[in-house]
């Protein structure tokens, strides 16, 4: 037997081994075997001995961890120590916020589909369905959104005194308290609703809903803050704000200058011990409305009045608005929306110390608990509103594309206006999925920091694309504010949502993979905790375990690059089969570049944040796919849902694709990326943008009243009839639809010269005249007609009317 056979089967074994990550020791019994095979039948001697020396340096290194110490993870211990930066308590902290779910699975580089398929999809409960179809429905009738935003500058007082009736503050608050203790994902389904039809109100319901007093007093207050304050919260009797922003400290909220300092003081007549504060913020959600004010600063205590540390760090506490010192009631005006939001300053405000949320015990530990709150607010209320813009411009775009008519045919018909919907309704699909699929974890107590920051960037980005598309479509309709328009609003606060909770450029370029990196790998973390602990076991250990899992994926990457992933098996045998195999593919590509920036670039990396965009893109991407997979499972993988999935699909693997390109090429070390370029792309670029037929298909859906449009839209508000814009738009959209043969049978006799009229329906009255159609049917049309004129109306004003000051 040939020494070349024995080295082909030695690295054929060592591939499959490392590419089903088998242990080392399996390794070695494999290798062993048929190292004694050959010695057996083999009389090159030479040959076998210098295999084997090879093989028992080898297994013998590796395989006893005392020796493995010595001769490479000692001295590695020592580099690491060295060269790795100290990660500073607001990193640690920010770091152990949450857990990881699927987006760690993915970054693995092996993802278990079947770990997925079974995440329980989200639902509702029986009592929070009912609270849907009945207050949020009812609240959502009493919106008028043209007199909140343009002439009260507020929501109108019938509207603010039914949402403090109604618990609409109290969702997170248990009943225990008074509150309504819903579900994440029944939260989101009222915020996604709120959102298609006003931000302001959306927002005002929202706010308190996530980061604020509420969710501080639940998870960290003492047991007498918890039986005052939560039971006022719950019945609006407290308008809650919290304050974290100010002109210094935006995205960087760690850096926060606001100062408590620990002294003696007066309150309510007595001498007690406390805390003044000055600080200065701004961007505060209900602040000008708020009598109960959540604030975040730095807690110092220079005469050691309550212990011996100097700085405590950052602190939260809870003050009544009417403390003196306290000035608030000012507005900002964020792009023409109208909840109320405004600065709060405070100079020399005393406080006694069991204002701090949670006790004396809980100074200095208020940037763990705003990270985990964040995470929460970036998981629900911002995506929700993306999620509720998405499913307004499929459900209105998709309509109006259908009633508009341009040159006798239906505008959808046309191949620009069918781009836009593709894209419009291929994102809904999408941005609705990404939310579910984070929402069924938070529903089993599964909250991660990682995902919220996936969701709220792409899902918010992604919302903007759509309702971008939408005004093109609509266009005039569009543009022209009033009454009559349902989109306006809502296009000139799309920027609100990507600035706040992290705006959407650090959250990209810094936190999801700057998180992901750490928190999804399974070794990075337990290294760096190895070396801060000087724990050279636990070290041995992990890196041992990551070795291994580079190599593995190496391996992995390479055949699945060559294959295009076709012998990966898929958990299903449905339309969407091939797409499991990709993302795996990706999966492996990801886990090999991440390592390999992490190699190459060390701790620059954290500065290089072009490259840690991409790799979180990369991320997000696999992550977004995941969840349109498990949308298109979930619903039954109905066929004519398939173009949706499918649009959505090819348009993540194609961006995949792409940041993978241009992370390459812009990879710092240009022999590891032309490595990495043979292994990931052997093959060339496989993925394209969309292909026309899926967007054709996406248009028709989207268009018609089918129920895969009603699947695609489910969540927006409803309302019957005709009063309600969106009502309008569903009744004339049915009998437009309806009336579409008869419509034709017009035009036909219109164009072959059998009837004459100026307008259409001049056209109905001579096509009944000469019976093309009775007369119950041009009743049908001329009433159908009326209504597409009243769709396609827009609203005009007399000057005084719109500016009452003007000269």
């Amino acid at each position: 037997m040939s020494a070349l056979l024995l080295i082909i089967l030695v690295l054929a074994s060592t591939g499959y081994v490392l590419y089903q990550r088998w242990s080392l020791l399996i390794w070695t019994g494999i290798t062993a075997v048929l190292l004694i095979l050959f010695s057996v039948f083999s009389s090159a001697v030479v040959t076998l001995s210098i295999f084997w020396i090879i093989f028992l340096l080898i297994a013998i290194s590796f395989n006893i961890p005392a020796l493995r110490k010595i001769l490479l993870t000692r001295s590695l211990f020592a580099l690491y120590k060295k060269i790795m930066p100290k990660m500073s308590d607001t990193e640690r902290e920010a770091l152990d916020a949450g857990v990881v779910t699927w987006e760690a699975e993915m970054f693995a580089g092996k993802p278990n589909w079947k770990k997925l398929l079974n995440v329980p999809a989200a639902t509702l409960t029986t009592e929070e369905q009912q609270f849907i179809d009945g207050p949020l429905n009812t609240l959502c009738g009493m919106i008028d959104e043209w007199e909140i935003t343009q002439h009260l500058g507020d929501l109108q007082p019938a509207v603010w005194q039914y949402i403090k009736e109604q618990g609409f503050f109290a969702f997170i608050i248990k009943k225990q308290y008074g509150g309504l203790e819903f579900s994440p994902y029944a939260i989101s389904r009222i915020l996604v609703k709120l959102y298609g039809i006003s931000i302001s109100v959306a927002s005002t319901v929202g706010v308190p809903n996530s980061l604020g007093p509420a969710e501080l007093l639940q998870k960290y207050g003492t047991e007498a803050q918890k039986n005052y304050y939560l039971p006022r919260l719950a019945k609006g009797e407290e308008v809650p704000c919290f304050a974290l922003t100010g002109p210094l400290a935006g995205s960087d909220a760690a850096s926060i200058p606001d100062l408590g300092i620990v002294c003696m003081g007066e309150y309510e007549g007595k001498e007690v011990l406390g805390i003044t504060l000055n600080f200065d913020k701004r961007y505060i959600t209900l602040a000008p409305i708020a009598s109960l004010i959540g604030l975040a600063f730095r807690l110092r205590d220079p005469q050691h009045l309550i212990g011996t540390v100097d700085d405590y760090g950052i602190t939260c506490a809870l003050l009544p608005r009417d403390l003196p010192g306290i000035t608030i009631g000012r507005r900002h005006f964020p792009i023409n929306q109208v909840f109320q939001n405004g600065p709060i300053q405070g100079h020399d405000v005393f406080i006694p110390l069991d204002s701090i949320i949670g006790g004396q015990k809980m100074a200095g530990k208020g940037w763990r608990m705003l990270m985990e709150c964040l995470a929460e607010g970036r998981a629900v209320t911002l995506p929700s509103s993306a999620a509720g813009a998405a499913l307004l411009c499929s459900y209105a775009t998709g309509a109006y594309a259908q009633i508009r008519r341009q040159f006798n045919m239906p505008i959808g018909q046309f191949e620009g206006i069918e781009e836009c919907l593709a894209r419009i309704g291929g994102n809904t699909y999408l941005i609705n999925a990404s939310l579910n699929l984070t929402l069924s974890y938070m529903n089993v107590k599964e909250k991660s920091a990682v995902a919220a920051a996936i969701i709220k960037y792409h899902l918010t980005e992604r919302s903007r694309s759509v309702i971008t598309d939408a005004m093109d479509v609509q266009g005039g309709k569009g543009i022209c504010l009033g009454p009559k328009n349902y989109l306006g609003r809502g296009y000139e606060g799309q920027p609100i949502a990507i600035t706040v909770e992290g705006a959407n450029i650090l959250t990209r370029s810094m936190i999801i993979f700057g998180q992901g990196a750490i928190r999804c790998h399974p070794y990075v973390i337990a290294e760096m905790l190895a070396v801060q602990n000087n724990d050279l076991t636990a070290f041995d250990k992990a890196f041992t375990g990551h070795l291994g899992y580079v190599c593995s994926n190496v391996v992995r990457a390479f055949w699945l690059s060559v294959t295009n992933a076709y012998f990966v098996k898929s958990p299903v045998k449905d339309a969407s089969r091939k797409y499991y195999k990709i993302l795996t593919r990706y999966s492996a590509t990801l886990a090999l570049v991440a390592d390999m920036a992490m190699f190459s670039m060390g701790g620059a990396l954290k500065r290089k944040e072009k490259i840690s965009a991409r790799l979180g893109d990369i991320l997000s991407y696999l992550y977004m796919g995941s969840a349109v997979l498990k949308r298109y499972h979930d619903e039954g993988a109905q066929v004519d849902d398939a173009p949706m999935m499918h649009w959505a699909m090819r348009d993540l693997m194609y961006n995949m694709q792409e940041a993978v390109h241009n992370l390459l090429r812009n990879f710092p070390n240009r022999l590891i990326a032309g490595c990495l370029r043979f292994i990931l792309f052997i093959r060339g670029r496989a993925f394209s943008y969309p292909l026309d037929k899926y967007g054709e298909q996406v248009a028709k859906i989207m268009q018609s009243i089918a129920p895969s449009r009603q699947r695609l839209t489910a969540g927006v508000y409803t309302p019957g009839g005709t009063t309600h814009n969106l009502g309008l738009l569903q009744t004339t959209l049915e009998q437009v639809l309806e009336c579409a043969a008869l419509e034709k049978k017009v035009n036909d006799a219109y164009k072959n010269k059998q009837i004459r009229g100026d307008s259409f329906t001049q056209r109905v009255h001579a096509a009944q005249n000469i019976k093309i159609i009775d007369p119950n049917e041009a009743h049908k049309l001329i009433q159908m007609n009326e209504l597409r004129l009243q769709v396609i109306a827009v609203d005009d004003f007399d000057s005084k009317e719109l500016f009452p000051n003007a000269h």
